[in-house]
């Protein structure tokens, strides 16, 4: 099996008044892979759901760039894991990938900004900052405003 993107966590941050809008997530039915029980357990997302409310993966990256204009804005991610996997999906299924070339590293960028030795996982990047983590870890609509909202904080102090 071939690890696919099950969700795509979506949280756009106005970065002059750090208002976080339209956080959602897009359910994409894996086409390569099942939802095992143990990613089941990490995002909390159940093979129903996504035959439920999934769409395709091209269709989820069709989605990103009309509704999103994301070809043109500036995207972040937590490490660069996101990042490559979009690149390896987009790469093996022949979907054109959806984003343009600026890419932040939240993950890199708060530890340079704390003089980290280390880099620090989300979760332990909003407990520095005493900022809860909302909902669950490893699901894509959370972890995207979890770090929407470090990413605010590094641009503001």
């Amino acid at each position: 099996m071939e690890s696919d993107i099950i969700e795509i966590g979506i949280c756009l941050l106005d970065i002059q008044t750090g208002e976080i809008t339209d956080n959602k997530g897009i359910l994409v039915n894996p086409e390569r892979s099942i939802i095992s029980p143990f990613c089941t357990g990490l995002t909390t997302i159940t093979p129903e759901m996504v035959v439920k409310d999934g769409i395709s993966f091209k269709e989820a990256c069709s989605v990103l760039r009309k509704e999103y204009i994301s070809q043109k804005r500036v995207w972040a991610s937590f490490g660069a894991y996101d990042l490559k996997q979009f690149q390896r999906q987009c790469s093996a299924m022949g979907v054109g990938f959806p984003f343009g070339p600026s890419h932040i590293n939240v993950k890199t960028l708060f530890a340079l900004k704390n003089k980290l030795g280390n880099e620090e996982g989300m979760a332990g990047a909003l407990k520095m900052l005493q900022i809860p983590l909302k909902g669950t870890h490893h699901r894509g609509i959370d972890d995207a405003f979890n770090i929407a909202k470090i990413l605010n904080w590094i641009l503001n102090n």
